[in-house]
């Protein structure tokens, strides 16, 4: 198996994405609580495993299916330029699905000091569920990705579940409170915004036998969808800071606006192959926004 295209089947530059929630999720609990700082490296490699799970279980499925051709719009991978084998991938799918049993179990174990109770339990249930998520996005008889339901896997796992799940974790479970929904779900709204301009960029290829929102929705829509999605995560944000007033750092965050606005004037004029640039733009955005919101929210703590 050759490692430099297992590394592109791996799709590094999305990692910043999946990291984004946890990373916010974890800077919100230092705001508020004493955090272990070795729960929280185990927080953030499992959240890496599973990405590279979720991106491996995905080209593997789109291969199979047949989605992914010569004429894909995006980046060729591994299996896409023939330099990694159906087995090969299977193997690589299968380490990292070991890789997140193991991490999540000692995440979950350093945070509680044991495995029993309800508390670790319902942890351990949660992740079972979030590597079963990232396999059957594309693979598997009936995957939902090919349904137009991969937006609602998106924002729960990637918003809601990244924030308040590496919050519930820092806190030991005791922590979590209802404001956290808005920064999850405004993570989750870009998150989802992500996953849309991906479809926008694959509309022609999706269309031989998968229906996605973009698809559903036609090229113009799916670019109001993506307004949308990115106006609201921001008032999300917003509506969390005006909750949480006590300090103009809250605000930080607000100098990523550029960046957003650029992303938007890129889908709104760009076609197809043309639109990938715009994917690691708005990752990146989006990693930026939550570093800074959670610096801005623990800054006063150093």
């Amino acid at each position: 198996m050759k490692l430099k295209a297992s590394l592109e089947s791996m799709r590094l530059r999305t990692l910043p994405l999946s990291m984004a929630g946890v990373l916010l999720g974890i800077l919100l609990a230092v705001a508020d609580w004493k955090v272990d700082l070795w729960t929280a490296v185990l927080i953030v490699i499992t959240t890496v495993c599973l990405q590279i799970l979720s991106n491996l279980s995905n080209e593997l499925g789109d291969v199979l299916r047949g989605t992914d051709t010569a004429e894909r719009q995006g980046p060729q991978y591994g299996l896409n330029s023939g330099e990694m084998t159906v087995r090969d991938m299977k193997v690589l799918i299968g380490i990292f699905v070991g890789l997140c049993i193991v991490f999540g179990t000692a995440m979950t174990w350093r945070a509680f000091g044991t495995l029993w109770g309800i508390t670790p339990i319902l942890v351990l249930m949660l992740g079972a569920a979030a590597i079963m998520g990232a396999m059957k996005y594309t693979l598997g008889h009936n995957p939902y990705g090919y349904r137009a339901k991969g937006d609602i896997y998106v924002f729960l796992f990637f918003g809601l579940v990244a924030v308040m799940g590496a919050y519930f974790v820092c806190t030991k479970g005791v922590g979590l409170h209802w404001k956290l929904l808005l920064p999850a779900a405004g993570v989750g709204c870009f998150s989802v915004g992500v996953l849309n301009v991906n479809n926008i960029r694959d509309m022609k290829t999706d269309a031989v036998n998968r229906v996605t929102v973009a698809i559903k929705l036609g090229a113009h829509r799916a670019r109001i969808y993506q307004t949308v999605l990115i106006c609201l995560g921001w008032v999300c944000m917003a509506a969390y800071c005006l909750l949480c007033w006590p300090s103009w750092w809250h605000w930080l965050w607000v100098l990523t606006l550029p960046l957003y606005v650029l992303h938007l004037h890129g889908v709104w004029t760009r076609e197809d192959r043309a639109l990938d640039p715009m994917l690691p733009l708005l990752v990146l955005s989006t990693f930026a926004l939550c570093l800074l919101m959670g610096i801005g929210f623990s800054a006063f703590l150093f």
